[in-house]
């Protein structure tokens, strides 16, 4: 039997199949288009090979904001299995610093031990970022009936106090309702914890690189006369896997970028109604031209100067259908989101800056890709 021949052609979609496919539909009552077609074999005679070189002319990273503290960006032409692979590293997988062992000496507050522990530990720090991030190093802890302070030094340890008692203001007047005024440490905030440096920990935490409470005003307790607590505090690194306090994002999510056509005119009080169907900003109004009005089969003739809707930002939109519960937007009309343009937004608690964690987050994604290709060797030999 003579060898099929392999056809040396390749079909090429058009640049509007690729748009419906790469769209999710997302109408009235359900969404459609949402499993994935680009790998190979789904589309008979067409190449979806993955290659660098496709791969790099499609990709790209727009940031629309990018604080220290707060950093959103577009992903485009990456796979969701990457976006998610990102968004859980940046959650769970790259170290922080945090209260970790609270040694309490006295607490008279109405406040109980474990729940004063608890709340010390969600507390945000920053400091030094040479310190925090390459001087301090793992902690090992210490195994049962062991020295829990066996294990501590320098460079793995950051000692905190918290030493307040409420007293009474004498120069309150009498009748003084406002607790903050008639006494002295009524309410406990994160400003009143003290940093305790040790050994070379001074050289890396002095000054304004001093371990810190990312926000000082943290109501940590309320007090009142002859009321005090004393203790102190261990800081160690860890992950947000073990647990949340560790976590260096207060938030890190994804969406995808929302798409809104329309496919017939819509014009006059139905345009100013449609606007209000949208986030503020995502729909916008113009005037009719007069070469629109002129063009045949535009929908627009002989309405020069009405009001028309047009898509402003789409951005903005949280794609919440309401437009489609309308009959006289029916089929004028399609919303859907882009498959491949993921919205990101970091918000970081202090350790990291927002758009250092997301770099972070790649470096740990390839150091996993590079264990798996290591373990796929050696599985072949």
């Amino acid at each position: 039997m003579a060898p099929v021949q392999q056809a040396s052609w390749r079909n090429t979609p058009s640049a509007e199949e690729l748009e419906r496919r790469n769209t999710v539909g997302i109408n009235k009552e359900t969404v459609t288009y949402v499993t994935s077609t680009d790998y190979p074999g789904h589309f008979p005679g067409e190449d979806m090979a993955f290659t660098i070189e496709r791969f790099r002319s499609a990709f790209s990273v727009n940031f629309h904001r990018n604080d220290a503290s707060h950093a959103s960006f577009s992903l485009v032409g990456l796979d969701a299995s990457l976006a998610n692979a990102f968004r859980r590293i940046l959650i769970s997988e790259i170290p922080t610093l945090a209260i970790e062992n609270v040694y309490i000496e006295n607490n008279t507050s109405v406040i109980q031990d474990e729940v004063l522990a608890h709340r010390l530990g969600l507390i945000p720090f920053d400091g030094g970022r040479d310190g925090i991030h390459n001087f301090l190093k793992w902690y090992k802890k210490p195994g049962p009936g062991e020295d829990p302070y066996a294990n501590c030094f320098d460079w793995n340890t950051v000692r905190l106090e918290l030493n307040v008692t409420c007293t009474v203001n004498k120069d309150a007047a009498p009748d003084e309702r406002d607790p903050t005024k008639a006494f002295h440490h009524a309410h406990v905030y994160a400003r009143d914890i003290v940093f305790v440096p040790t050994g070379k920990q001074a050289d890396y935490f002095s000054g304004e690189a001093a371990i810190r409470p990312v926000n000082p005003d943290i109501l940590i307790a309320k007090m009142r006369p002859r009321q005090t607590i004393n203790l102190s505090m261990h800081m160690h690194k860890g992950i947000g896997a073990d647990h949340a306090k560790f976590s260096p994002v207060a938030t890190a999510s994804y969406r995808l970028m929302p798409t809104i056509h329309i496919t017939k005119p819509i014009l006059g009080a139905d345009a100013e109604k449609f606007a209000r169907c949208f986030p503020e900003g995502v729909i916008g109004l113009e005037k009719v031209t007069k070469k629109e009005a002129g063009e045949a089969g535009s929908g627009y003739e002989g309405h020069t100067g009405e009001l028309k809707a047009v898509v402003r930002d789409p951005m903005k939109d949280t794609v919440s259908r309401e437009c489609l519960r309308h009959a006289e937007f029916e089929g004028k009309v399609r919303l859907g989101r882009r498959r491949d343009h993921f919205i990101f937004s970091i918000e970081s608690t202090g350790q990291w800056d927002s758009d250092e964690l997301f770099l972070e987050s790649v470096k740990y994604l390839k150091v996993k890709c590079k264990k798996l290709e290591q373990q796929v060797i050696n599985m072949t030999r």
